[in-house]
């Protein structure tokens, strides 16, 4: 994966309105509202979105089965609030959804991963992915297209992927799939994620885009 693409690229270029679109697609995947799912996939992080998302599906109903996932990141900066330094995200993830109340044997969970790609290739030894049709997923609204991107490379063809998504907040509101093209910020964090999708595609560790189909 190296060398690593950046956060946020210095250089982003001049958008259309047609481009904003079509990325807005690309980073933020479909605009499908939350259903019930056969299981909720949570993708590492120390934000506090995953587990209050996680949290929020099961108060809905929208499933009654989690696979979390998330090691300690050797690169990752930890979110303001993460308070255990030292402990994989999945161990924590996992406990804040069980003073939810969540039951703990409703739970899988790997915590061996460092990264999207492992997060989903740890949990396959986890949990039979081939047992279900429907998968709620669980991660920044921004980042959500490359995540399901990397679930629909490693995952079964059978199975649909519904994103429930929290907007991550650097500075100022969070970003959506509304505002993202209003801010610096968010125009730089959306190509970060447009070039990693193409990068990461062509290394084949997800669901790549057409080379005829890229802005690039």
């Amino acid at each position: 994966m190296n060398p690593l693409i950046a956060k946020e690229p210095k250089s982003v270029p001049e958008f259309t309105k047609k481009q904003i679109d079509w990325l807005t697609d690309i980073a933020f995947y479909y605009d499908d509202k939350p259903e019930p799912c056969d299981a909720v996939f949570v993708f590492g992080g120390t934000h506090p979105g995953h587990w209050e998302k996680a949290i929020e599906a099961y108060h809905m109903g929208l499933s009654s089965t989690f696979v979390v996932t998330g090691g300690v990141s050797p690169t990752g900066k930890k979110h303001a609030s993460w308070e255990e330094r030292t402990a994989p995200e999945s161990h924590v993830i996992r406990r804040k959804i069980m003073e939810a109340g969540v039951p703990e044997e409703s739970i899988f969970f790997e915590d061996r991963s460092s990264n999207s790609m492992e997060n989903v290739i740890y949990a396959l030894d986890e949990f039979d992915f081939t047992m279900i049709n429907s998968l709620l997923v669980i991660t920044k609204e921004h980042g959500a297209g490359r995540q399901i991107r990397t679930l629909q490379k490693h995952l079964p063809e059978t199975v649909r992927f519904v994103p429930f998504g929290f907007p991550a907040v650097y500075s100022g509101e969070g970003i959506t799939r509304d505002n993202w093209h209003l801010t610096p910020e968010g125009r730089s964090r959306v190509w970060g994620e447009y070039l990693r999708i193409c990068k990461y595609g062509d290394a084949g560790h997800l669901r790549g885009i057409l080379a005829e189909e890229r802005m690039l």
